[in-house]
């Protein structure tokens, strides 16, 4: 599966991205939330990773400009935050992301979530 991860934690992004190529996924990892959007475009990913507290106050307008371009709408968002509330599911839902994660992160509930979201089950 083709997985793009806009983590701006870098350690943490490379840590996922690692994980993930063992299990032979391809992997893109952008730290920047401006860049999210042309990663996607380029690489066409069956899935994003998306972190929504990232650097420069920018929240959800990633998963916002992802899901107005018609290049990249139809491609599922999977929110990586730190307080996996209920209101903060309601929140990624509301700004375009199929589903949410927690931190620190629980990588085979993580990998779970994201088979069910780049399936479009419900997890």
């Amino acid at each position: 599966m083709k997985i793009l991860i806009v983590e701006d934690n870098e350690p943490l992004g490379a840590l996922l991205a690692r994980r993930l190529e063992k299990r032979g996924h391809q992997v893109v990892v952008t730290a920047d939330a401006r860049e999210a959007q042309s990663s996607a475009r380029a690489f066409q990913p069956e899935i994003v990773l998306l972190e929504a507290q990232l650097r420069g106050g920018e929240d959800w307008a990633a998963a916002q400009r992802l899901k107005s371009d018609e290049h990249t709408r139809d491609i599922p968002i999977l929110g990586l935050v730190a307080n996996a509330s209920d209101a903060a599911r309601a929140l990624a839902l509301q700004n375009g992301c199929a589903e949410l994660s927690g931190k620190p992160v629980d990588f085979p509930k993580l990998l779970r979530l994201i088979e069910a979201t780049a399936a479009g089950a419900a997890p």
